[in-house]
């Protein structure tokens, strides 16, 4: 199996629009790994980690999120397994705190 991780950042209106629960349920129904958060520029930030080609569909939906979302731009890096660790213990996929 082809395993990716990759990070995104979204820009837009992104916060106060359910986006990060919205990512959350899209990357747990996905089975996918990793966490979300708020950034206090007003983007939002995501780790998702599994098959590359889950992680791909993953960030594709990103650039629409949900209904009251707009979104501007999606930024996407490859990231390391070591950001997995941000997570909270036990969680397969986790909302973070505003950094």
């Amino acid at each position: 199996m082809n395993t990716a991780i990759r990070q995104v950042t979204i820009r837009g209106r992104v916060q106060g629009v359910g986006y990060r629960a919205w990512v959350e349920h899209q990357a747990r129904v996905s089975r996918l790994e990793g966490w979300v958060r708020n950034r206090r520029d007003g983007s939002v930030e995501a780790l998702f980690a599994g098959p590359a080609d889950v992680v791909s569909e993953m960030i594709a939906r990103c650039r629409h999120g949900p209904s009251f979302a707009h979104v501007d731009t999606v930024a996407e890096e490859p990231a390391d397994a070591d950001a997995l660790n941000l997570r909270l213990a036990g969680d397969r996929f986790s909302v973070l705190p505003t950094i």
